[in-house]
Order: structure tokens, then sequence, then C-alpha cells
């Protein structure tokens, strides 16, 4: 491993896919169901990689291969090697949703006043950890992990690769069910970042209203937050605008539900011991680009985008918050909630449910709507599309949210009018 980090302190950086690859790169080639990066192994090389991590045999004898037996194991080991090395904090973040968000805004806050290392948008899986790890520099002073798991016992993985010794745990919902097999199942596999910072003697980031984060949590190190939360509410006409200490932040994202993110990273900059105003500040100035909780205004509607992900509470959340905003007309365009197994047809039909009781204008896209919906529902997003090209929204406040693979990123006739 030593001769291979070597090779690592010799590139450019870490590079996974030949579409972008980097001049002077340490290529890693993975393999998938319906890809094989070893393929690409000596083009790679050709086309201005250093060195190349692969499987394929043939390149053996070439001196800036270095071939192994499984390339993603070696890319995990490697990273973790890299982890070893580094002398600074690293903080990991996961939860079933908000650790984007929260990611975000700590990584706004701390790197006010110290050189910071983050997560990329969300390469939070057995593939992203190691990148993120790999791209932290000897001149950074902390790093920010975000974690990820659609199945049990992940969260513990991506813990021995990365390490951490701050772990936050933002929520623990109803989220990959069909992966997980039960809410139990989540909920062990996602403390066992607590687990693992308690054993390394780290420091632990606790929102002190969630009980389940709470139970059975007895540790010392623990900072919690969050106490009086809702009280720091000021109003959300669609943004939210609240109170950090003795300052007054106008935020630039939307939704109640955000205020456990923005108080999770106020108490991440105290303990650091940053300054409330500069946090206060530095969390006024957050702007989200990820299409989470993002609001914009479109002709003569505000779109609250928040079509990255979801799931049965973060759809119930932004339901909730659209009802609770001052608007004369509000409109829901809802896709499908992925990953949900037998509570699939439950959840969706609750989702529709609470729509209707809370008076708001519905729109669905999917398949698993149109199980339980019988109007206003289209089964995909072409479908929609030409609905609201025949029949545009106007004058309304609109919030779109589906899980990613519905692709409501493409609903066009909203997003472009």
């Amino acid at each position: 491993m030593n001769n291979l980090y070597q090779k690592y302190q010799q590139s450019s950086c870490v590079c996974t896919d030949s579409r972008n690859l980097t001049p002077d790169c340490l290529f890693v080639c993975l393999k998938g169901a319906n890809f094989d990066g070893n393929k690409f192994a000596a083009e790679v090389l050709e086309q201005g990689a250093k060195y190349v991590i692969t499987e394929n045999r043939d390149l053996q004898d070439n001196p800036r291969a270095v071939v192994v037996d499984d390339a993603l194991k070696t890319l995990q080991q490697l990273a973790n090697y890299h982890r070893q090395q580094l002398k600074m904090p690293v903080i990991g973040i996961t939860g079933t949703n908000g650790k984007t968000t929260t990611k975000e805004l700590i990584n706004a806050v701390l790197s006010t006043t110290y050189k910071t290392a983050c997560t990329k948008g969300n390469l939070n899986n057995h593939i992203g950890v190691p990148l993120t790890l790999l791209s932290i520099q000897p001149t950074d002073e902390m790093a920010i992990v975000e974690m990820g798991a659609n199945h049990v016992g992940e969260i513990a993985d991506l813990c021995e690769i990365a390490d951490p010794d701050f772990g936050l745990i933002t929520n623990i919902g109803v989220a990959h069910i069909e992966g997980f097999g039960s809410k139990e199942n989540i909920i062990q596999t996602k403390k066992a970042l607590y687990r693992h910072v308690i054993a390394q003697g780290g420091t632990l980031f606790v929102n002190e209203t969630d009980n389940v984060l709470r139970n059975g949590l007895s540790y010392d190190n623990v900072v919690y937050y969050g106490q009086d939360a809702e009280d720091q509410i000021v109003s959300m006409n669609p943004y939210l605008t609240i109170r950090v200490g003795t300052e007054t932040v106008e935020t630039h994202l939307t939704g109640s539900y955000n205020i456990w993110n923005f108080m999770a990273a106020a108490a991440v900059g105290c303990f650091f011991q940053i300054p409330d105003n500069v946090i206060a500040k530095a969390l006024g100035n957050y702007v989200p680009s990820n299409h989470r909780s993002q609001v914009d205004r479109i002709g003569s509607n505000v779109i609250i985008s928040d079509y990255y992900n979801a799931n049965l509470t973060s759809m119930t959340a932004a339901l909730k918050n659209l009802s609770q905003l001052d608007h004369p007309r509000k409109v829901a365009i809802l896709g499908d909630m992925r990953e949900l197994g037998d509570l699939s047809v439950e959840a969706h039909t609750e989702i529709s449910q609470l729509a209707e009781n809370l008076h708001i204008e519905a729109y669905f896209v999917g398949q698993e709507f149109g199980k339980v919906v019988k109007i206003n529902v289209f089964a995909d997003v072409e479908e929609a599309n030409a609905y609201f090209a025949a029949h545009p929204l106007e004058n309304a406040m609109v919030l779109i949210k589906g899980s990613n693979s519905m692709h409501l990123n493409k609903l066009t006739a909203i997003l472009n009018a």
C-alpha cells in the first residue's frame, strides 16, 4: 500500500470516469452491472492518466499500471490509508433527510475560519466516500464527509473507510425500506456512526428533541442542539428567517423542517469556536443550487424545487410546509417515491390524502401514484409536460418533489416557462 500511496501522491487527483479524465490523474478502473472500466485501462494511460489501478492482467508488465484483484476494494483501502495520514478533525454526517443540506451548511460555517474539504454533491456511497477522502489535501484543516446508505450495514462499512472522529445524524425515517427490510434495520444502520465515534472517543452532535436519536445514547462527549429550534423561526414566506444567538438571519432556503439543519450547523460552528455573528452571516449567505428546498421565480410562478430525492418523511414535511406558506394558489407536482417495497401503496396513498386534506392543488407523476390516484395523474414527465403546455400554471406557488429517478428536472413546461 505504501508503494501505491506514493503513486497517489505523485498524481494530480483520482478519477474513475474515463469521460472526464484529468491529466496526470490516478485512474481507478471500476466495474458495475453495465460497465467495466478495466476495458479502458490502456486507453486512459494513452489519454494522459499518470497511473491506473486495474484488474486487467494484460497490463501486468506496464510500470504505470497497478494490477489488483479488486479495484474497488483497493480504492477503499487507499482512501483509508490516506485518512490515517491526516491530522485533522473528520466530521461524518448521515441521516434519512437533510444530510446534504446540513453538510453544505456546516461547510459554509466552518469554511469562514478553516480550510475545509467537503463531500461534493452527494458522493456519499462506497465509491463517493473514498473519492472524497482522497480529495483532501495536506493544507486542509478540517473534513466533512457525507455518508449515505440503502442497505443494512453500509454506514458501518463507510465508517471503517472514513474513520470519523465527529458524528452527526440529521434524523432517521423511512427511506430505502426495500433495501433495509425494516425501520429498526434503518436505525441500527444509521447509528453505526454513533457507535464508531464513541469507540474512537470522539464527539457527537445530537438533536436533543429527537427521541429516536437519543434512545439508548449514554455517552459524555455529546453536543446537544435544537432544544428550542422551532422558537427560533421568525418567518417563512417563502424563505426561512431564523434567529442564531442574538442575530436574525434571512436564509435562502424554504421549509420549517430546515430549522434543524441550520441549528446543527450552528452547533458545529459554536463547538469549533466560531462567533455567533460569523455563523449567522455564513448561514444567511448560503444559496442552494442542488434542488433541495430551492426557491426560484419562473414567470409568474414561485417554484420550490425539491426534486433531488423523496421519501415518505420528506414528502410529508414538504407538503405541510407548502400549506403553511402565504400564497393564494398552492400547487404540488409530486413524483413517485422509490425503494419503498411493500410500503409503496400505503405511502403513496398517505401522500395523496395529505395533499387533499391540506387543500393543495396536486398533480402526480409515476406508476406508483397511478395505482392510488385517479385524477391529475401522469404516467411520466413527458405526459405531464404535454398537459402543462396546454394548461399552463400561472400566479402559483409550485412545489415540485419526487425521487431523482422520476426526472422531474425535465418538467420543462414549468421550469422553463
